[in-house]
């Protein structure tokens, strides 16, 4: 699926916070702050709490690797730069989810409305 995008990834599911080191070449601690500052970056946690990053994850962390590292930006650049794509994504969704909600409640109220006029004649 995103084997091209990712070249030299092992084509699993999740991945622990070890062996994502190990791909991106970061350390585990780098990791782990990054998720604090960074909310795109939220992997999955397991049963005993274990971090699990899927190869988004392992894309988004690479992503800012190049961005801080070899962009030079600044860790609130990075998030700027990679934040309102998700964001922006994540708005327009919430908004169909809204008319669609709205043109519901519409619809429920001209039917209560209905059955009211029904019941007072």
């Amino acid at each position: 699926m995103q084997g091209p995008l990712l070249p030299g990834i092992p084509d699993k599911t999740y991945f622990k916070i070890g062996e994502v080191a190990r791909l991106t070449d970061l350390k585990t601690s780098v990791i782990r702050y990054w998720e604090t500052e960074f909310p795109f970056l939220a992997p999955e946690k397991s049963a005993s709490g274990q971090r699990l990053y899927s190869r988004k994850e392992i894309d988004l962390l690479l992503q800012v690797k190049q961005l801080l590292y070899q962009e030079k930006y600044t860790i609130e650049g990075v998030r700027q730069r990679l934040s309102p794509r998700k964001s922006a994504v994540t708005q327009q969704e919430s908004c169909k989810q809204n008319e669609l909600l709205c043109r519901l409640l519409s619809e429920v109220r001209q039917d209560l409305v209905s059955i009211r006029k029904l019941l007072e004649a």
